[in-house]
């Protein structure tokens, strides 16, 4: 658990949306995430799709990393660092994922999107804090 005080405190960014609506985006979003991994792991082709395994576990440790860093660490500039490595991963994610399948590959531009929005407040957090 996050330290509500610690973050509370801290000063917010314009577009910050209430607290409330990041629980349902991001069931919504890892739901995205693991249906395109199902899609690409039933996929029949001849392509090696070691790769893709490798960048959805590497993209998960990172995302996994991210809220320990930023809500207990209190380490806002790691966390930039390790939201911009997501950032990065998820685009190798959605390249090789549409290289194998279309569908899974276009399921995570939403999440990817939202990423984009989540890294523009991590940003803030870092400038303003």
């Amino acid at each position: 658990m996050y330290s509500s005080v610690w973050y509370d405190n801290l000063i917010k960014p314009v577009l910050q949306p209430p607290a409330w609506v990041f629980f349902p985006i991001w069931i919504i979003l890892y739901a995205s995430l693991f249906i395109s991994i199902i899609l690409y792991s039933l996929t029949i082709t001849a392509k090696n799709k070691t790769n893709g395994y490798i960048y959805f576990i590497v993209h998960m440790f990172f995302n996994i990393l991210w809220s320990p860093v930023f809500f207990n660490l209190h380490k806002i500039k790691i966390a930039f660092a390790v939201i911009l490595v997501i950032d990065v991963t998820v685009i190798f994610l959605i390249s090789k994922f549409y290289s194998v399948s279309k569908i899974a590959g276009i399921i995570i531009v939403p999440y990817f999107l939202w990423l984009m929005f989540a890294t523009y407040l991590n940003f803030m957090f870092l400038i303003l804090n």
